[in-house]
């Protein structure tokens, strides 16, 4: 398992472009009490969600989304950003199609394909976010559910939660 990072949050940055970028978190930070730092991470998480989802897109386009809502809705806001969106999606992420969303309680996620595949499709995540990003670190526990679950209630440690190997597809 390569821990080091190859994607790095400049190089997501760069996807996205500073202008946005920065709009992007200035909105946020805006609307939130939590430190500017901490909302940059969430704005890099997103992309990090979005990255994975388009380089990977038949290991992971349609899953539940394995990030807290505050991604989710830093999603939405590219979302709106109709044109910028399109051209992230569609000339510089490395799949090179446009990421379609869908909202769904997570609740009713794990109903439609019970609750073992709903697992099993969140800990598809966990191997290739460290593959592309290296291992997750403390900054990241916040904005993943699956990983902070791991870490917090099941008592894995980052390095044995990065030592996971992929789930068969």
């Amino acid at each position: 398992m390569t821990t080091a990072a190859r994607i790095s949050p400049e190089d997501l940055e760069d996807l996205l472009g500073a202008a946005l970028y920065t709009e992007v978190v200035t909105h946020f930070d805006g609307k939130s009490a939590a430190p500017r730092e901490f909302v940059a991470r969430q704005v890099t998480e997103c992309l990090r969600y979005l990255y994975l989802v388009s380089r990977y897109r038949d290991r992971l386009s349609g899953l539940f989304l394995p990030v807290e809502q505050d991604i989710d809705e830093i999603w939405h806001y590219l979302i709106l950003q109709t044109r910028e969106y399109r051209a992230l999606c569609e000339e510089r992420l490395p799949g090179h199609f446009f990421i379609e969303h869908r909202s769904i309680a997570y609740e009713d996620y794990q109903q439609e394909p019970g609750r073992e595949q709903a697992l099993e499709e969140a800990l598809r995540w966990i191997p290739l976010y460290c593959r592309e990003f290296g291992p997750y670190d403390e900054g990241a526990l916040p904005h993943w559910t699956m990983v902070r679950f791991l870490h917090e209630q099941m008592g894995l440690s980052l390095a044995a939660i990065a030592a996971l190997e992929p789930m068969p597809t």
